[in-house]
């Protein structure tokens, strides 16, 4: 019942956003479990529209998609987010905890699949002077999510629209420095295995 109740509260966010993730966060409405739910559903809907969007609107190579790699498209850029928002907010005296950065983003991002699973299905029926439409709606819930991302931020750390704003571009920013020093990280790590392993092929090859 919670789950389903998270779940049909995403509706009402997404057209009253500021009672919505006021709401969401001071009134408990939404769930971790919910928003869960609806992070698998934007991962179920990028790989149908990856997939299965009609051929004269889907210019990827069918034959080499990976689902591993069209899961981590969606799944890394979301924690990103979420962790690089939590880090700054709690320099910049945000008021929202991790976990409600991560359901308020979750549910921002219901719009993608509630405009694109349809959108999906219509792609097949769409003529390729029609395809003006196509476009239109895809770019639109991609906006809609960006904006709801926006204005969730705004409210669950009760910032003003412009430090929103200021604060999202050093979210980005940040998410950028965290991709660096992860392949840093991983460089320097690959670099000792491989000094650990030449060593001990010498010790080896000497006894």
């Amino acid at each position: 019942m919670e789950l389903l109740n998270g779940l049909r509260y995403s509706f009402h966010l997404i057209f009253h956003p500021f009672d919505g993730f006021w709401d969401l966060k001071h009134e408990k409405r939404g769930n971790m479990k919910s928003a869960m739910v609806i992070v698998a559903l934007v991962i179920l809907t990028y790989i149908m529209q990856r997939q299965l969007t009609g051929f004269l609107f889907n210019y990827n190579d069918l034959k080499s998609l990976n689902i591993f790699t069209e899961i981590i498209s969606v799944v890394l850029p979301f924690f990103l987010w979420c962790v690089a928002n939590w880090c700054l907010t709690t320099l910049m005296d945000g008021e929202g905890s991790f976990r409600d950065i991560v359901i308020t983003t979750a549910y921002a991002l219901v719009p993608i699949i509630i405009i694109n699973i349809p959108l999906i299905l219509v792609s097949h029926a769409l003529t390729l002077e029609e395809g003006a439409f196509y476009y239109f709606f895809n770019s639109f819930s991609w906006t809609w999510s960006v904006i709801l991302i926006i204005l969730g931020t705004m409210v669950v750390h009760q910032y003003s629209l412009a430090k929103t704003l200021f604060t999202c571009v050093l979210i980005v920013v940040g998410m950028g420095l965290i991709v660096f020093i992860g392949l840093l990280f991983f460089s320097l790590l690959q670099q000792m295995f491989g000094f650990v392993y030449i060593i001990y092929r010498e010790i080896a090859f000497r006894l």
